[in-house]
């Protein structure tokens, strides 16, 4: 797995291996989709495979047997941590949850041990010695969902670190992330790509020349946006709602554009359910209207520089009326309020402004 980018952090990081002085525990930090969880995996395997060096941080994997294992994601001593391993759990209660959050329970089985809520006590596998005697990693992924008990019952192995044992958390939220888990872990903030770096990834990932400037806009220096957006057909979506969008600017409402963004909410939604049907519908309904209003966000933004630029008063007041309205939707969706009649306000205020 390849790293684009991030020179500063990985400098940072094999600085820390070489020198002796490597944390036991890290917060990565920073947008969605830059690379913190394929740094956080690179570092898993530099700290778990005896045949890699600091250098190697970054880098594809090399073939060692370590690097074998870690490539199959079969490594005993890598363990992943994410919300949707509930769905494999024993325990009843955690597999029929929703998958909003990573519940203590979770984190029980997974890294603390300890009493879980159907009675079974774990072993703490944070505490156990490695599988293949070298070192033990566990990563959380979206640590912002850790919830209050996980988080407050994590504080003791962060502050009493089992040994041979790191710990990497990985999150577009760190504010989300109690004080107290800040002050235990090093945070190393993580910042979007540079147009450079977000070519090689392009190229990479054999982007075709066409596609790419779309792309980088929508992306902003994030890998993962980029990909996300050709998994799921984004620039259709784009492309589907800027005439709905303009007959909204010339002040022209029709039911029909709130209709049209609804069922691309709900298109992204069971897309994510029919690739993990034990997921919430509600968190992939969520996620959905997250990217419908980004796109939003984005239009917003450009029709304020044109206006900005054009020495547009009445234009920009504008843009910014629309900026407030999506930020109203945006806390109103939050709230769980019918995405329906909330997408319908919004357009009935966009044509109105």
């Amino acid at each position: 797995m390849e790293l684009f980018g991030h020179q500063d952090a990985l400098t940072l990081l094999r600085n820390a291996l070489v020198c002796g002085r490597f944390h036991h525990a890290w917060v990565l930090a920073g947008p969605a989709g830059i690379g913190k969880r394929t740094l956080a995996e690179s570092l898993a395997d530099v700290l778990l495979d005896p045949a890699a060096t600091p250098d190697a941080l970054g880098c594809p994997r090399g073939n060692s047997e370590a690097a074998t294992l870690l490539q199959a994601g079969t490594h005993p001593d890598l363990h992943m941590i994410r919300r949707d391993m509930a769905a494999w759990s024993d325990n009843a209660q955690l597999r029929d949850r929703k998958q909003m959050s990573i519940p203590i329970d979770l984190l029980r089985e997974r890294l603390l041990g300890g009493r879980t809520g159907d009675g079974k006590v774990h072993e703490a596998p944070a505490y156990k010695r490695p599988v293949m005697g070298h070192a033990k990693v566990f990563i959380i992924d979206e640590a912002e969902r850790l919830d209050l008990p996980g988080q407050n019952a994590l504080l003791k192995t962060l502050e009493e670190p089992p040994p041979e044992t790191t710990l990497i958390m990985v999150t577009d939220r760190p504010d989300r992330l109690l004080p107290t888990i800040h002050s235990r872990c090093q945070v190393l903030h993580m910042g979007p790509l540079d147009s450079t770096a977000m070519d090689q990834w392009f190229d990479a990932a054999s982007i075709a020349p066409a596609d790419r400037d779309w792309l980088a806009h929508w992306a902003r220096g994030a890998p993962g946006m980029a990909q996300r957006a050709v998994d799921h057909g984004l620039q259709q979506w784009h492309d589907a709602l800027t005439p709905l969008l303009h007959e909204l600017d010339e002040g022209r409402w029709t039911a029909r554009a709130a209709e049209a963004m609804h069922e691309q909410i709900e298109a992204w939604a069971d897309a994510q359910l029919e690739a993990n049907p034990k997921a919430s519908k509600e968190a992939a309904g969520r996620d959905g209207a997250e990217v419908l209003l980004r796109m939003l966000g984005d239009h917003v933004r450009a029709s304020l520089a044109t206006a900005a630029a054009q020495g547009d008063v009445h234009g920009v007041q504008r843009q910014t009326t629309l900026a407030d309205h999506l930020a109203t939707t945006e806390r109103r969706i939050g709230a769980s309020l019918n995405r329906k009649h909330v997408l319908e306000s919004l357009t009935a205020s966009w044509a109105a402004s």
